[in-house]
């Protein structure tokens, strides 16, 4: 694994922190030089709680789950928004989604642990997952989860047994893999037909697979589910979702006699990670989605189901940053500038994974321009490790602060112990307070399970 070659005529932009717009969170603002979050002083917060170091900006996140709630309920009154944990997972984000009325989605016996842990309704719980292992679906079924989301029909012989040895019906969702491409990095696709995930249309298997969900014991069949990817710009790609999803709905009432209760349309909506990108916002996602809904409900003429979206990314990417102390540096001349940094791929395994965009700027030089096109790299034994590729940022020293946007979402939750890096702390800002919320992993916590 290593990086992919410099581009030496790209230039710096120039701008500023405040000119950053969509990729910086709702309450991000510059005082004395210096970046503040939540009325917190991020430098000071680098001092006092070590880097690397994930923040959260608690307003911006409730923010976003209140436009999600509120966007499609006034737009499609039937309707639900479910937190997708994967993104990110601590037990104060999931307080806060219960807090804020939202719905759960987990995608395993962990991420379902923690929400029993906090206390979360189970009845407002979904669980997801290609290859739920037994003990995860007992643990599921006798928590009382609300949905389970049916991938296979072993799946659906598991869930049948299990459930009727506890005496209890499961409701359940099949998934479904619409064949819809969305206009995505090929490893976060997952509507399309050469997919994992879900019963494929090809050849009328979903269809005919039906049939058996009706006909086993201990199972009710209540709606459909399809997921056609992650980081989705182009919104006419949940229109085609919808129609595929409704036209299936139209005809398993007519073969099987059944009216759907639940149509959940996943989740996927872009973000912006760099500044140039300008995704569709959440009321846009919500009103394409309603009447999608709406229109082919008609045009099928299949009673409205209620309907369920599942934003994660959306929700928290840019709620999240993550800040670093710059230890090292290194000019290539004709090749690039490295600006090392105490933290990578460990915390953030995204930009080694598909060179994933990000923004970054000096939180203690927040009112400079960005004057230089650095790599930020991280501290590991890989060479692909970096956070930012070729991105511009102020006038770099050694001991500077690094603050790198947009990391909210997918970045605590797939990090490692690579090279026995601890894991960093969690904080969430607010009012100018800020508060601990996922202590920093510690050596002892590394060896804890050793023998």
């Amino acid at each position: 694994m290593s990086l992919p070659k410099s581009d030496l005529t790209k230039q710096a932009d120039g701008r500023v922190t405040m000119q950053l717009g969509a990729v910086l969170p709702k309450t991000a603002e510059v005082r004395d030089g210096h970046l503040f979050i939540g009325g917190v002083d991020m430098v000071d917060l680098a001092h006092e709680q070590g880097t690397a170091l994930y923040v959260f900006d608690e307003v911006d996140l409730r923010d976003r789950m209140e436009q999600y709630r509120e966007a499609f309920h006034e737009c499609y009154p039937n309707s639900e928004a479910l937190y997708a944990s994967k993104a990110f997972l601590n037990k104060e984000v999931l307080r806060i989604a219960n807090e804020e009325g939202m719905f759960l989605d987990v995608s395993g016996g962990g991420e379902l642990a923690c929400a029993r842990a906090v206390g979360f309704p189970m009845e407002r719980v979904f669980v997801h997952g290609n290859n739920k292992t037994e003990h995860e679906l007992r643990e599921a079924i006798e928590a009382g989860v609300g949905r389970i989301v049916l991938d296979t029909r072993i799946e659906l012989g598991r869930v049948s047994r299990i459930a009727g040895e506890m005496g209890k019906t499961q409701k359940v969702l099949m998934r479904i893999t619409p064949g819809v491409e969305a206009d995505t990095h090929e490893y976060i696709k997952t509507g399309c037909e050469d997919s994992k995930f879900g019963f494929t249309m090809l050849e009328d298997f979903a269809f005919n697979c039906v049939g058996d969900v009706l006909n086993v014991p201990n199972v009710e069949l209540v709606g459909f589910h399809c997921h056609i990817g992650s980081q989705i710009f182009a919104l006419h790609s949940f229109d085609e979702a919808v129609q595929v999803m409704v036209e299936f709905v139209a005809r398993v009432r007519e073969r099987y006699g059944i009216e759907v209760e639940d149509l959940d349309m996943g989740g996927g909506l872009g973000i912006a990670y760099t500044v140039d990108e300008n995704p569709s916002s959440i009321r846009e996602f919500a009103e394409c989605t309603a009447n999608a809904v709406r229109k082919y409900c008609a045009q099928y003429s299949v009673p409205e189901p209620r309907l369920l979206v599942e934003p994660g990314r959306s929700l928290v990417a840019n709620a999240g940053v993550t800040l670093y102390t710059v230890g090292v540096m290194k000019t290539l001349p004709n090749i690039r500038k490295y600006v090392g940094i105490d933290g990578g791929m460990s915390d953030n395994i995204r930009t080694a994974l598909y060179h994933a965009d990000y923004e970054a700027v000096i939180a203690n030089k927040a009112d400079e321009p960005r004057v230089e096109i650095v790599t930020l790299c991280g501290k590991h034994c890989e060479s692909g490790d970096a956070v930012v590729l070729d991105g511009s940022l102020q006038h770099p020293d050694l001991g500077d602060i690094v603050c790198v946007f947009g990391t909210g979402a997918y970045c605590y939750t797939m990090s490692s112990s690579y090279n026995g890096q601890p894991r960093p702390a969690i904080v969430f800002v607010r009012d100018g307070a800020a508060r601990v919320v996922t202590r920093r992993e510690t050596y002892e916590d590394l060896m804890a399970r050793d023998i």
